[in-house]
C-alpha cells in the first residue's frame, strides 16, 4: 500500500511507472476460492498506451469508438487529441462505466460513455474513422468493421486459445473488408463475451473415453513452451485448439503430461513424459473425431519448411463471412477455425 499524503514522491512514482495497474478481479465479484482470481479489468501499462495510439495516427476531425472504457485514461487521451464530441468508449461492467465516468468529469472530459457490450460496437455515433479495442480478441466482430468508414482503422489486441499476445490493425477497404498485420508484444484481458470458460476434466476429457494410443518425435516443449514467435504462428495455424499442461498427474509412469483440445470439447489429446533424459519418443492418447495431435505436428512442419514465421509475417483479412489468416500476402491465406 502506498499513501499519496504520507509518501507522495512514492506514490506519484507509482502512478507514473510503466507498469499496467488491475483495478477489478472476478468482474467485481468475490472469489470463492481466493487462488482462482482473473484480472477482469486494469489500466494498462502507459507504453503500450502510447504505443497503440500511435498506431490509430490520429488526426483532428476524426471520430473514434473505444471498446473498453475501463479507468477512463484512453478516453480521456483521445478527448485530449480528438475533441470531446468525437469520441465515444463503451464498456460492458455497469460499475466500472461509473468509476470512468467520474474520472472523466474530475478531469475536465466529456466523451460519449455508454454501458453497453462492445462487441456490437455503438452505431449511433458512428460512422467512425477508428475503432480500437482495450481488450484482446479471437475474433474481430464484423460490427466493428461496419461501423468504420472505407480507409478507416481497426486496432485491437488479438489472441487464440493456444497463445495470448499481438497488435492487429486493420484497414477497412471499400468492398466492407478488413485487411492487415500484426506488431508482437502485447497482452490484454479478453473480452468477456469470447472466454472459453472450458474446465478440462469438467467439459472435455471424460470416464468413459477410450482414447487411441500411439507415439511422436515431436518434444511438446517444442509447441507449448516455446518462444512466443513460435507459439504465435502455431496457434494461427492450428486455430481452435488450446493446451494445457500437468504436472504430477499421478499416472504411472507419467511426470509430465500435455493436453491438447478443441474448443468445443469434442476431441483431445494428451502426450506423456516419462520423465527420460533425451526422450526421443512421447507417448501419445487421442480421442474425438479429430486427430488434434496430428494437426500440431503438420503445423509445426509449416512452421518450420516456413522458415520459422514470427508475427511481423502473418496477416488478417475479415469479412462478413470470417476471418482468413495469411502469411506474407493475402493471397497466402488459409480459413481460420
Amino acid at each position: 500500500m502506498c499513501d499519496r499524503e504520507r509518501e507522495p514522491d512514492r506514490w506519484w512514482g507509482a502512478a507514473y511507472a510503466d507498469e499496467p495497474v488491475v483495478t477489478q478481479i472476478n468482474d467485481g465479484q468475490d472469489a470463492e476460492d481466493p487462488s482462482d482470481t482473473l484480472p477482469s479489468s486494469s489500466a494498462s501499462a502507459p507504453s503500450i498506451v502510447f504505443r497503440m495510439l500511435e498506431l490509430l495516427d490520429l488526426a483532428p476531425g476524426m471520430r473514434a469508438l473505444e471498446i473498453g472504457t475501463g479507468t477512463g485514461f484512453n478516453a480521456a487521451l483521445l478527448s485530449h487529441r480528438l475533441g470531446d464530441t468525437n469520441v465515444t468508449t463503451i464498456e460492458l461492467d455497469p460499475a466500472v462505466v461509473e468509476l470512468a465516468r467520474s474520472n472523466l468529469k474530475a478531469n475536465g472530459y466529456a466523451p460519449t460513455v455508454v454501458h453497453g457490450d462492445g462487441s456490437v460496437g455503438w452505431s449511433v455515433q458512428g460512422p467512425y474513422d477508428r475503432v480500437m479495442a482495450t481488450c484482446s480478441v479471437k475474433r474481430v466482430p464484423y460490427d466493428w468493421v461496419r461501423q468504420t468508414r472505407p480507409g478507416g482503422v481497426v486496432l485491437t489486441p488479438w489472441e487464440n486459445p493456444w497463445i495470448c499476445g499481438g497488435l492487429l490493425r486493420l484497414t477497412v477497404g471499400d468492398d466492407g473488408t478488413a485487411t492487415g498485420r500484426y506488431t508482437p508484444d502485447s497482452a490484454f484481458m479478453l473480452m468477456r463475451t469470447q472466454r472459453l470458460g472450458l474446465r478440462l476434466f469438467r467439459d472435455v476429457v471424460m470416464d468413459e473415453h477410450v482414447p487411441t494410443e500411439s507415439t511422436t518425435a515431436l518434444d511438446p516443449w517444442a509447441v507449448a513452451d516455446s518462444a512466443f514467435e513460435t507459439q504465435f504462428a502455431l496457434g494461427h495455424r492450428l486455430g481452435d485448439l488450446w493446451y494445457a499442461w500437468h504436472h504430477g498427474p499421478e499416472v504411472e509412469g507419467v511426470v509430465t503430461r500435455l493436453w491438447v483440445a478443441t474448443t468445443d470439447g469434442g476431441s483431445w489429446a494428451a502426450v506423456d513424459w516419462d520423465g527420460t533424459e533425451n526422450t526421443e519418443r512421447y507417448t501419445v492418447w487421442q480421442h474425438g473425431p479429430r486427430q488434434v495431435w496430428k494437426e500440431v505436428e503438420a503445423a509445426h512442419r509449416w512452421w518450420l519448411d516456413n522458415d520459422r514465421p514470427g508475427p511481423d509475417r502473418f496477416g488478417l483479412t475479415v469479412t462478413p463471412e470470417g476471418h482468413t489468416a495469411w502469411l506474407d500476402h493475402p493471397a497466402n491465406g488459409w480459413p481460420l477455425r
